[in-house]
């Protein structure tokens, strides 16, 4: 049977390729790592790395074992999750959620206040976290639910609308298109802009679509992937930028916000997810409650 410190040994070397920064990871040193190495390898009977004596690589058997061996480790943090949500008292327990961070400030007192009037048995646990962390804690058994954009395919879990919202133009305040009430697309041609990172997928791929459906090219002078960030930058003047409605309540003082003029799709989803596996008896009625609590979703989509 395989050993799960061996296991997360070799992930640990797999990914640092380094013995001492692996040791150093794992709060060891070089020779307990070097052994574990050597016995999970006589145990399946394979050559898991290649060394040198200045480097690590993986052999391809390694990297097959790679995804599997974190698949492994991920569904044995899960069991233990389980495991000690079950021997909480009935009724009550732990739920932890992960959250974006200003795309969710406005609904989150909300949410919050809700769930401590219904579920008064349930601590919850809150994670600021990127859509991207929460992924890979939802499937690391870290979190029981997250609220992120979209999530692209291929995705191991289970993924539900439960808000649309609309863009803003974000401006400092004084730029000239401040003054009007609804600026549409076309007003940024050549606009200083500061755009959302491919690191935030979904926002990057959402806006770029836009202005190439509009026919507009902002010049892109900051890619970023947080919108608190892309706030503050708009602030210091360098560009304006789009940004979900929701941020509004987390804004800076001298940034204006603006509804963008009518245009077919540029709107925002937020989702939760969570794993189908998930045995937590507090995570069924909150997702429930989520539901009941935000914004209906737009038509077409499932609740």
């Amino acid at each position: 049977m395989l050993d799960l410190t061996h296991l997360r040994s070799f992930a640990a070397l797999a990914e640092e390729l380094h013995f001492g920064r692996a040791a150093r990871r794992l709060h060891m040193t070089q020779p307990p790592l070097s052994r574990q190495i050597r016995l999970l390898e006589a145990e399946l009977g394979l050559r898991l790395f290649d060394r040198t004596s200045h480097s690590v690589a993986l052999t391809p058997a390694g990297h097959a074992f790679l995804p599997e061996a974190r698949a492994l480790l991920g569904a044995s943090e899960r069991a233990v999750q389980a495991a000690r949500r079950a021997a909480r008292a009935p009724g009550g327990g732990t739920l932890t959620i992960g959250f974006l961070g200003a795309s969710t400030y406005a609904f989150l007192p909300r949410l919050i206040s809700q769930a401590r009037a219904e579920l008064p048995d349930t601590v919850l646990v809150l994670k600021e976290m990127s859509g991207v962390a929460q992924i890979e804690a939802l499937e690391l058994g870290r979190i029981d639910l997250g609220l992120v954009r979209p999530v692209p395919e291929p995705f191991d879990g289970v993924s539900s609308c439960v808000m649309q919202e609309g863009l803003a133009l974000a401006l400092p305040q004084g730029h000239p298109l401040a003054g009007r009430r609804r600026p549409a697309l076309r007003d940024l041609e050549g606009e200083d802009f500061i755009m959302f990172s491919p690191d935030g997928p979904y926002m990057h791929a959402l806006l770029s679509d836009a202005f190439r459906a509009a026919g507009v090219r902002p010049r892109v002078v900051q890619a970023v992937s947080q919108s608190q960030t892309v706030l503050s930058l708009v602030s210091t003047g360098m560009g304006v930028a789009i940004v979900p409605e929701e941020v509004r309540s987390a804004c800076f003082d001298n940034v204006v916000l603006r509804p963008i003029a009518t245009t077919p799709g540029l709107a925002v989803e937020l989702h939760a997810v969570w794993r189908p596996g998930n045995g937590n008896p507090a995570l069924p009625p909150f997702r429930e409650m989520l539901h009941r609590v935000m914004p209906p979703p737009p038509l077409g989509k499932p609740p």
